[in-house]
């Protein structure tokens, strides 16, 4: 089996690989880590959860090092690497490992993205970085203001490019790459989740002979996701939401909603009904969607309710349940949302919710994916919730309008623009593997007078029982 060892890293990574106790790359890491060390520009297909941050952060990690910045030049040192990320989190993220991966390399970075101040990001800026990582609509702000030169970058990422397309970053992202040296000069690796004929046309105007690099592709869902749907009314869906979350099998669960007024609508509900929620979504400072992912890592907060921007890029263990309280708009959006659970071996559940109006919504999903989703019977008693308090619904008859959206000038609230050299982040807590099986949770009445939630004669039934969470055999793999 391949090793980290074996692929020519720096001993200074390779024992940051080793504190962390990651011997063994995963495919995806296999596949990009040769040719970005080789200087290659690389288009990678890849999902979130299988470790493509790790893929091109440790390889540039390894030629930064390996090739110190020019000590001849007067002042602070200026970017090498410049990392473009769609959402705040992410950025955060994908800063995170830069500093787990090179804490012995000497080598720093900063973080830059909008919502904050930008003075200790430009303080950082002037100490001087090699990696900065950004979201685009902060970092032209710097650019219109002279704060930031990125004369000296030689390496540029792209990551998550089809959600910078879903936000309208595009031509953003352009205007950026005309600020960067040719890329006769130039690597240029580009990852994204699917390659939608947008991403192919960015692609073939910025890589050079790139590298083509594909893993888990976006059609097939992932084997150990547990998946089953229930046929139900969009009035009574918060309704069988709670049913469902009565089942203390539910640890850890993340609940997604097409709108970021829904989402905070399904929290507030949750709340009253005594489940401890919170709700993550583009219009939340930044310190409070901190606070919430933090709540939801160390498992103050049981279900964490957000969309699917906020939530791209989660990076959370141990999570045991995902609930699709609307169907998403665009049927890739499915496989990442159920992809947040059933990581790094472990198994997970997946239920969503589908009213009337949702059907085509469904069909796309299921012609995408090649399977049609296991039905479970929709219990009979469920209250009714008033309308009024449901926003309305879209008529779309399977191909909802998609509104079109903006780049994000500003953003959360957050103190992330630090020039960090080689911190160690507090790990965050583990769930504790349940030694037992986890069974399918199925919503029941709540008196014994109603009638009882069977599965209808002829409808696919998913498995029982599940596998506890454990480490998969054969070494650990880097996982961001």
């Amino acid at each position: 089996m391949l090793q980290f060892s074996s692929l020519g890293l720096a001993d200074p990574i390779l024992r940051s690989l080793n504190t962390e106790g990651y011997t063994t790359p995963t495919p995806i890491q296999a596949q990009a880590i040769p040719p970005v060390l080789e200087g290659r520009d690389l288009l990678g297909c890849a999902q979130t959860g299988t470790g493509k941050t790790a893929a091109f952060a440790l390889p540039i990690l390894h030629r930064l090092h390996a090739q110190p910045a020019d000590k001849s030049r007067r002042g602070p040192a200026l970017p090498r690497v410049l990392v473009l990320s769609p959402t705040r989190e992410l950025a955060t993220q994908i800063g995170e490992s830069f500093a787990v991966y090179g804490r012995h390399t000497g080598l720093s970075h900063t973080v830059i993205f909008g919502g904050v101040s930008q003075y200790h990001q430009v303080k950082a800026l002037q100490r001087g970085v090699d990696v900065l990582v950004a979201t685009p609509g902060r970092l032209i702000d710097l650019m219109e203001q002279r704060l930031v030169n990125l004369s000296a970058v030689r390496v540029l990422v792209l990551d998550e490019a089809d959600r910078m397309l879903d936000m309208g970053f595009i031509q953003p992202i352009r205007r950026i790459v005309a600020a960067l040296p040719e890329p006769q000069s130039r690597q240029t690796l580009l990852f994204s989740a699917t390659m939608p004929r947008e991403i192919m046309h960015l692609a073939d105007s910025l890589l050079r002979n790139p590298v083509k690099v594909a893993v888990t592709p976006v059609s097939s869902a992932v084997p150990l996701i547990e998946q089953s749907l229930y046929m139900v009314p969009r009035n009574s869906k918060q309704s069988l939401l709670e049913r469902l979350l009565e089942n203390r099998d539910v640890t850890r669960a993340v609940v997604f909603t097409k709108t970021k007024h829904g989402a905070d609508r399904v929290a507030r509900r949750l709340a009253r009904a005594g489940v401890s929620s919170d709700a993550i979504h583009g219009n939340k400072a930044q310190n409070q969607r901190t606070r919430a992912l933090d709540a939801f890592r160390s498992g103050r907060v049981r279900v964490l309710v957000a969309t699917d921007v906020a939530a791209r890029g989660l990076d959370v263990d141990g999570i045991t349940h995902v609930f699709n309280f609307d169907l998403p708009m665009e049927p890739e959006a499915y496989v990442h949302r159920i992809g947040r659970t059933g990581r790094a071996g472990a198994t997970g559940i997946a239920v969503s919710f589908c009213d009337h109006e949702e059907r085509g919504l469904l069909r796309d999903i299921e012609k995408l994916t090649g399977k049609a989703v296991p039905r479970l019977e929709t219990p009979t008693d469920l209250p009714v919730i008033p309308k009024a308090e449901h926003a309305p619904h879209p008529a779309h008859g399977g191909h909802a309008p998609r509104r079109p959206q903006q780049p994000a000038r500003g953003g959360p609230r957050h103190q992330s623009g630090h020039d960090h050299r080689a911190p160690h982040p507090k790990p965050h807590p583990k769930p504790h593997a349940k030694p037992n099986a986890r069974p399918h949770i199925e919503a029941k009445p709540r008196h014994a007078g109603a009638s009882t939630a069977t599965r209808s004669a002829g409808v696919a039934t998913p498995a029982r029982g599940m596998r506890a969470w454990n480490r998969p055999t054969g070494g650990s793999r880097a996982g961001r």
